[in-house]
């Protein structure tokens, strides 16, 4: 059992890369017993908050880098992505998902919006001395 051992990847700040944290946080829940189920809800979570800090926190600048640490204790995966950015805006409320959906709204929040309705607990805005972190736990069971 792989308890306690963290994984760090540390990935190039270009939209694209997100797939390799995906694929990587999906074996690793896979290895830990994880069901199909929860492994893509990881998987999105992951993309979203990898995607976030690719072009908001690192300002799509190629040289910036995105790291992803994940953690398996306790039967919950934690998944921290941090970047060179000041954090997340606070937005007020969700977005409405009909209108996103249809075209009438941009999908301002929408990434924020899922990593929260996809993970057990979510952190935002939790600043490091490596950069901003978002920190997502995600439990094997719901």
């Amino acid at each position: 059992m792989i308890n306690g051992q963290a994984i760090e990847l540390i990935l190039p700040n270009a939209v694209g890369y997100e797939r390799i944290a995906m694929g990587c946080s999906a074996t690793y829940a896979k290895t830990v017993g994880f069901n199909p189920d929860r492994i893509e809800d990881l998987k999105t979570a992951v993309a979203e908050a990898c995607i976030n800090a690719m072009q908001h926190g690192n300002k799509d600048l190629p040289d910036a880098r995105v790291t992803v640490v994940m953690n398996f204790k306790d039967d919950a995966i934690s998944v921290d992505v941090i970047d060179k950015g000041n954090g997340i805006p606070v937005i007020p409320g969700d977005p409405d998902i009909d209108k996103v959906m249809s075209g009438l709204e941009q999908p301002i929040g929408y990434g924020l919006f899922l990593i929260k309705n996809l993970v057990d607990h979510v952190e935002f805005n939790q600043m490091t001395q490596a950069g901003h972190m978002v920190r997502m736990v995600i439990r094997k069971t719901e």
